[in-house]
C-alpha cells in the first residue's frame, strides 16, 4: 500500500513563504506525476502543480511565477516553495502521486494540510 506524508503546512502573513513537502512510501516500482491540489472552504479542490518524473513542472495560472515545484526522485519526494502568499491561498494542500506499485497504478493521496495566509 502507497502512503503520500506531507507537512510543512502552517500560519503566515500574506507576502510570506512556506514550503511543502510529501513523501511517498510503499511498495514503490514507479512514481510518474507527483503534485499538489488544494481545497479552499467551500469549493472544490482544484490543482496547483505537478511534475513528472523527469522533472517537468506545470502551474495552475494562479500560481505561477510565486510557487515552484521540486522533486527528489532518490527519496520519492517533492517540495513546494510557496512565495509571496496571498489570503487566497488560503486551503487545504493534497499532495497527489500516479503510482507503480508491486500490484498495480495507484492514484494516491495524502491527508492534508492546512495552509493559512492572513491579511
Amino acid at each position: 500500500q502507497v502512503q503520500l506524508v506531507e507537512s510543512g503546512g502552517g500560519l503566515v502573513q500574506a507576502g510570506g513563504s512556506l514550503r511543502l513537502s510529501c513523501t511517498a512510501s510503499g511498495r514503490i516500482i514507479r512514481i510518474n506525476a507527483m503534485g499538489w491540489y488544494r481545497q479552499a472552504p467551500g469549493k472544490q479542490r482544484e490543482f496547483v502543480a505537478t511534475i513528472t518524473s523527469g522533472g517537468r513542472a506545470n502551474y495552475a495560472d494562479s500560481v505561477k511565477g510565486r510557487f515552484t515545484l521540486s522533486r527528489d526522485n532518490a527519496k520519492n519526494t517533492v517540495h513546494l516553495q510557496m512565495n509571496s502568499l496571498k489570503p487566497e491561498d488560503t486551503a487545504v494542500y493534497y499532495c497527489n502521486a500516479d503510482v507503480i506499485d508491486l500490484l498495480t497504478n495507484t492514484d494516491a493521496w495524502g491527508q492534508g494540510t492546512q495552509v493559512t495566509v492572513s491579511s
